[in-house]
This record gives C-alpha cells, sequence and structure tokens, in this order.
C-alpha cells in the first residue's frame, strides 16, 4: 500500500528537500504551497517516477483550508503523514516591529498549521503520523520575537495535539538550527561565518538533514515517540 503524505512549503527550501526524500522512500506526495513553483517540484517529482500533486493555497483563508482537505479526500484518501512545514519571516526589533507584521508571522506559522491540521483529522489514517516544523529559535532569537513565538507556540500545539490524538495518530516537532538556505546565504559572509563557529558539529547544517528528521518521525521506526521534538541544529542549542 502506497503511503500519502501531505508537505505544505513544498515549493523550495526544506520543503522540497522534505518532498524529495519522502517521494524517495516510496510516498504519494500532495504538495501545498501558495507559490506556483510548486508544480515545478511536482513535474521533478513525477519525472522521478514518484506519484505527485499539488494544490496552490494560502492556507491562512478557512475556504483555501476546505479547498485543500477536499482535493485530499477526493483524490487521495487516508493521509499517513502531514508536515506542516509551511513559514515567513518578518525580522525587526520588537520596538520597531509592525503589528501586522507579527501577527502575519504567527498566522501562517503557527494559525495555518492548526488550521489544516483540524481540517485534515478525519482524512488521518489510524497510526498516521503529523510533523510540525519549528525551530531552535524557540529558545529565543534576537530581532525575530514574532519568529520565536509562533515557533515556540507550534512546540506547544505539538504538544496539546500527541495528548489529544493518542494513541490514534502521533504528533511530533522538528526545530531545525542553522540550515544552508538562501536566507542564510544573504547574511553577510562574516555573520554567517560567526554563527557557524559556535556549532559544534562544525558545519552548517544541510535540508537534507532536516528532511531525513522528518522522515524518521513520519515513518514506523519512531512509532513510540509522540508529542517530542526533535532538534537538528549540530549542537547549537547546548553550546554557550
Amino acid at each position: 500500500m502506497t503511503r500519502i503524505a501531505v508537505v505544505t512549503g513544498g515549493a523550495r527550501g526544506l520543503g522540497l528537500a522534505i518532498a524529495r526524500l519522502l517521494a524517495a522512500r516510496g510516498h504519494a506526495l500532495v504538495l501545498v504551497d501558495r507559490d506556483d513553483a510548486v508544480w515545478d517540484t511536482v513535474e521533478e517529482l513525477r519525472t522521478a517516477g514518484c506519484a505527485a500533486s499539488a494544490v496552490v493555497a494560502d492556507l491562512t483563508g478557512d475556504e483555501d483550508v476546505r479547498r485543500v482537505r477536499d482535493f485530499v479526500r477526493e483524490t487521495h484518501g487516508p493521509v499517513d503523514v502531514l508536515v506542516n512545514n509551511a513559514g515567513i519571516t518578518r525580522d525587526a526589533r520588537l520596538a520597531t516591529m509592525a503589528e501586522a507584521d507579527f501577527a502575519a508571522v504567527v498566522e501562517v506559522n503557527l494559525l495555518a498549521a492548526m488550521r489544516l491540521t483540524f481540517a485534515l483529522e478525519t482524512e488521518l489514517r489510524d497510526g498516521g503520523s503529523v510533523v510540525n516544523m519549528s525551530s531552535r529559535a524557540a529558545l529565543g532569537n534576537f530581532g525575530q520575537t514574532n519568529y520565536v513565538a509562533s515557533k515556540s507556540g507550534l512546540i506547544g500545539f505539538t504538544r496539546g495535539l500527541a495528548l489529544r490524538w493518542s494513541p490514534r495518530i502521533r504528533v511530533n516537532a522538528v526545530a531545525p538550527g542553522l540550515i544552508d538556505s538562501p536566507m542564510s546565504r544573504a547574511m553577510p559572509p562574516q555573520v554567517l561565518d560567526g554563527l557557524v563557529a559556535r556549532i559544534p558539529a562544525g558545519r552548517i547544517g544541510e535540508p537534507e538533514d532536516v528532511a531525513k528528521a522528518v522522515a524518521f518521525l513520519a515513518s514506523d521506526d519512531a512509532s513510540y515517540i509522540t508529542g517530542q521534538v526533535l532538534t537538528v541544529c549540530g549542537g547549537r542549542s547546548i553550546a554557550p
């Protein structure tokens, strides 16, 4: 039986890496993104022999959330894995951060994940797995109060939902640290080098490092793990 995985934010970055790995491990993919570039990912996965489809949707709106649910219900049937990966940043010092920017980050990173998860509750197969994409930043990051609030809130949501849905569905979170991405490469080189120097593992993380953690939590190998946060940061969260 082919396992079905729904991945949000699948057009690029971590979502793309997660989609590629889940596809390589035999999942059929439903990618959800508000960017039309998600169709490029679908084409790539189909070329590689994976069954893949997409829904272009903005998960901050109830109508689009229902549209995703209906698409999944009508075309795929029960879902085995839901990965809530979609997220944004709107960084600024708290004193100068616009209220709209604070609200937008919480809306996309936390509330949209909550809406889609609840919408797909009846579509998730018994024994299924939800993986929420939090961040090491949940421990605190200067200039990212909105992002920190959204990602720490996602951890609380993960733990609460794990209790509510046990034993039928497992719910866990992955918390990446500094990962090689267009966002990190946009930093001034000296800033990026300084951050990497503080990572005990001695290198920046790769998107595939995060994808492997997600794939593990989504698999039957993690059948006795729920309500947990797997931090993928090269040890940065324990470094001075």
